[in-house]
């Protein structure tokens, strides 16, 4: 075959390959994104995810919880791309990532269904979690025990509630019922007459009823105002810079679209 034949076929070649990665570019990459921590970050990342993916079919994204301690150290050490915290980190916690709030949420204080009770003041609740207060009598409720429900040390919700409505100086009781996530906490209050838990707003629902916390109710309207005190932020954590297809994710969320389901989930966006 003539030589500048041959030249002319792998010009060619050279550029129809070179037309395809252009064309492709990084998008026609297959690419798993790992998401571990707070379980009440859970439910928002997983929705943000399923619509992701719906418009980038070559990303898959695995959300996990855990806890807002594990999704910070699963950051840290890069076994997750995106840690999820639904608390303000720590000056140690926070050394090498990079930190992007993606919504507000309120922390709310949760009953069963069939208390009486309404409305709760903030010195009332700290009372009541730390055992001061042991009867919803009390509080102008029942003739009856008082039942808390917290969450496990590590968790997001747990450390935003002590340090908004217990301080420093004040501790959860004991004896307690420790739960480790916020559906479990919630299906706990649903089940006890004489319960009382905090909960995430992003989860609440009908199974429980959500009190007043110094004469305003949760909502996103409140919390959106400042009105709503006991609340904390949701934030992904990324180790170093985002990149690639985590950096195009996380775009996204802050993105208008992104955050009209941060929206849709109960939390309130940013942007």
């Amino acid at each position: 075959m003539d030589t500048k034949i041959i030249i002319g076929i792998i010009v060619a070649v050279i550029v129809i390959a070179g037309a395809v990665m252009v064309l492709g570019g990084s998008g026609s990459q297959k690419s798993t994104i790992e998401i571990v921590g707070s379980t009440s970050v859970q439910p928002v990342a997983e929705k943000l995810a399923e619509e992701y993916t719906k418009t980038h079919p070559n990303v898959k994204i695995n959300v996990q919880g855990g806890g807002s301690s594990v999704g910070i150290t699963s950051a840290q050490q890069g076994t997750a791309d995106i840690g999820t915290s639904s608390k303000e980190l720590k000056d140690n916690e926070s050394t090498g990532l990079t930190q992007y709030i993606i919504g507000n949420d309120g922390i709310v204080i949760a009953v069963n269904s069939k208390n009486k009770v309404n409305d709760l003041t903030t010195d009332q609740i700290k009372d009541i979690f730390s055992g001061k207060i042991t009867n919803w009598k009390e509080v102008g409720g029942a003739d009856a025990e008082i039942n808390v429900v917290t969450r496990e040390d590590g968790s997001g919700t747990r450390k935003a509630f002590e340090e908004v409505v217990m301080g420093k100086e004040t501790k959860i009781k004991s004896d307690a019922v420790v739960q480790s996530s916020t559906e479990a906490v919630k299906t706990t209050v649903a089940g006890d007459e004489n319960a009382i838990g905090y909960i995430s707003l992003a989860n609440l629902d009908n199974t429980v009823k959500a009190l007043k916390v110094d004469g305003v109710a949760p909502s996103e309207a409140t919390v959106a105002d400042g009105s709503y005190k006991i609340q904390r932020p949701f934030i992904f954590l990324v180790k170093g810079n985002a990149s690639g297809a985590v950096k195009e994710f996380i775009d996204w969320v802050l993105s208008a679209e992104g955050q009209e389901i941060v929206k849709s989930e109960g939390v309130v966006p940013v942007k």
